[in-house]
């Protein structure tokens, strides 16, 4: 071969080794490229997700302080429940007491002191929101009346509470003991 046609070949070869490797550069250039960009989509995603993640769970914390604060409300209302039903038995024991018919001195003497306890045991549990569940001469209503009894009078409408067996009462707005009734039929 002449030396014209090797130094062509030598350029082409050259020539061709420089276009490879230029095109291996941009090849590369061009991965690194998707790579941050890839890598900078991954970041936002992540982003995106702690940010979610953040915003639920202070909607979690905050709707735990309400059921919290609820809770502490439910209890300062009826925190006197406990006492209140281990009361109502006693005055139930005054209320027989005071519905005795004596004739002796000395006893009615301890009837008017039964009288005046009672009294302030009824106050004490008013100021604690307690009330007695209107029972006689009322419809029957089954969220505040127990019907233990069943009986027929000319007269008288159906479901109508005829006489009222034992008191009932109330703690502010729930039913510590339903009112034992008879009901017409």
């Amino acid at each position: 071969m002449n030396k014209e046609a090797q130094s062509v070949e030598e350029l082409d070869e050259t020539t061709i080794e420089e276009n490879e490797s230029t095109c291996c550069q941009e090849n590369e250039e061009t991965t690194e490229v998707v790579e941050e960009v890839s890598e900078t989509e991954s970041l936002k995603q992540q982003i995106e997700d702690l940010k979610d993640q953040l915003l639920r769970n202070a909607a979690e914390l905050e709707n735990f302080k309400r059921r919290m604060n609820e809770e502490r409300t439910r209890e300062m209302k009826y925190r006197s429940q406990s006492i209140v039903t281990s009361i109502i038995p006693a005055i139930d024991n005054f209320e027989r007491a005071l519905a005795t018919t004596v004739e002796d001195e000395s006893t009615k003497t301890f009837l008017t002191g039964f009288k005046m306890i009672h009294a302030q045991l009824v106050e004490a549990l008013k100021q604690e929101g307690v009330e007695v569940i209107e029972a006689e001469g009322v419809a029957f209503d089954p969220t505040v009346h127990q019907a233990v009894m069943q009986e027929s009078v000319e007269g008288v409408a159906s479901g109508i509470v005829l006489q009222e067996l034992q008191k009932g009462y109330k703690l502010k707005d729930r039913v510590i003991r339903p009112s034992m009734v008879k009901v017409s039929e």
